[in-house]
C-alpha cells in the first residue's frame, strides 16, 4: 500500500509560528538583543534558513516515520514555550522547545526508537549538505554565504546531538532503549561536526 502523507491546517498553522517563533528567539540571541537593528534582519534571515529549516526537517521526520507505522502524528506548538524562548533570548541564553509532533497508535520498542532518531539523522543529513556551500563560499570568499554555510553545518549538528541526550522527553531516551549502536551512530558523528564547526561561527 502506498503511503500517503496526512497533514492539517492546524498543524502547518502550528509549524509555521513555530518557525517565525524560534527563528526570532535565535535572531535576537544572535545580534545580542539589538532588536530595532539592521542586525536583526539578517540574522533573523540566518536563523530561518537554518535553525528554522532545521527545526522543520526535524519534526517531519519523526511525523513521516510515525505515519508510515500507521501511527497519528502531528506537530502542535506550545505558546508557552515559544514565548519562553523569546524572552530567554534576550538575556542571552536559549532552550528552544517549540513543541513536539504528538503521536497516538501502537509501536514497538524498536519502532518507537527509528521514530526518535529519524530527526536526528535528518539534523546531521542537513548539517553535511550546508559542507559543500562552505567550500564555495570559502573559494569564492563571499562572508555572508560563509555565514550562513558555516552557521547551518554547526547548528544543525547541535541540534542531532542535543536531542540525542538520553535524559527526559529527548529523543536520545528512546533511542538508547532501542539500540546503542544505532545510538553512538548519531552521536559520534554530531560531535565530531559540531567540534568541527564551532571554530567558523558566532554563538
Amino acid at each position: 500500500m502506498a503511503f500517503v502523507f496526512k497533514t492539517s491546517k492546524q498543524e502547518i498553522h502550528d509549524l509555521i509560528e513555530a518557525w517565525i517563533f524560534i527563528s526570532l528567539a535565535f535572531a535576537i540571541l544572535l545580534s545580542g538583543g539589538r532588536l530595532f537593528s539592521l542586525t536583526i534582519i539578517k540574522t533573523f534571515i540566518l536563523a530561518a534558513l537554518t535553525v528554522g529549516i532545521g527545526f522543520l526537517f526535524h519534526e517531519m521526520a519523526h511525523k513521516i516515520v510515525a505515519q508510515r507505522y500507521g501511527c497519528f502524528a502531528e506537530f502542535r506548538a506550545s505558546i508557552q514555550m515559544l514565548v519562553l524562548a523569546l524572552i530567554m533570548s534576550f538575556f542571552g541564553f536559549l532552550i528552544a522547545a517549540p513543541g513536539a509532533v504528538m503521536i497516538s497508535g501502537r509501536v514497538s520498542r524498536a519502532q518507537n526508537g527509528k521514530i526518535a532518531i529519524a530527526g536526528p539523522i535528518v539534523n546531521l543529513v542537513l548539517s553535511l549538505l550546508f559542507v559543500p556551500l562552505f567550500l564555495l563560499a570559502t573559494m569564492l570568499n563571499i562572508g555572508l554565504l560563509l555565514e550562513l554555510a558555516s552557521y547551518g553545518i554547526w547548528i544543525n549538528a547541535f541540534l542531532a546531538f542535543f536531542n540525542m541526550l538520553p535524559f527526559f522527553v529527548l529523543d536520545g531516551k528512546k533511542v538508547m532503549m532501542w539500540s546503542r549502536e544505532a545510538y553512538f551512530a548519531v552521536v559520534i558523528p554530531a560531535l565530531i561536526v559540531m567540534f568541527s564547526a564551532i571554530k567558523y561561527v558566532s554563538i
